[in-house]
């Protein structure tokens, strides 16, 4: 077995059984704002299988998203019954739904993948790789 088989068996181990460093890590995640940029990625060896490099045109940003339907815009007075909806499932993930929060935090950034880092009662929280075109446009060369 490849070293990255290993690490991500031990990963897969510690979100399995609520390790107390998962859950002091989730935690810690709660009390951060919803968007948050990361040093490094949390699940390593699934963000290089999604395109991460550790280069500095890369960039790992965390991202917090309530579970469960999401909550439809207010309705107009003088409604009928039947429209008296509150919640309705928007007809895509909440991955997608982090990946496009991402996008408009951070205009200057493409997305290139995401991935599920941790879930709690009540969040899930997705690490978004995004890369950003104009650094890696420079050549590496000196003139």
């Amino acid at each position: 077995m490849g070293m990255f088989k290993y690490v991500r068996e031990s990963f897969q181990q510690s979100v399995s059984k609520h390790s107390d460093t998962f859950k002091a890590r989730l935690q810690k995640w709660r009390k951060q704002p919803s968007i948050v940029r990361v040093e490094n990625p949390t699940n390593t060896v699934r963000a290089h299988e999604l395109g991460y490099k550790a280069k500095k045109e890369f960039v790992v940003v965390r991202i917090r998203v309530s579970k469960g339907k999401r909550t439809r815009p207010a309705a107009a007075l003088g409604r009928k019954p039947g429209k008296n909806v509150k919640r309705v499932s928007p007809g895509f993930s909440l991955q997608n739904l982090a990946e496009q929060r991402t996008a408009v935090k951070y205009p200057n950034l493409k997305v290139v993948n995401s991935y599920l880092a941790g879930m709690d009662g009540t969040h899930k929280y997705f690490e978004v790789i995004l890369h950003n075109d104009f650094i890696a446009s420079k050549p590496n060369r000196p003139r």
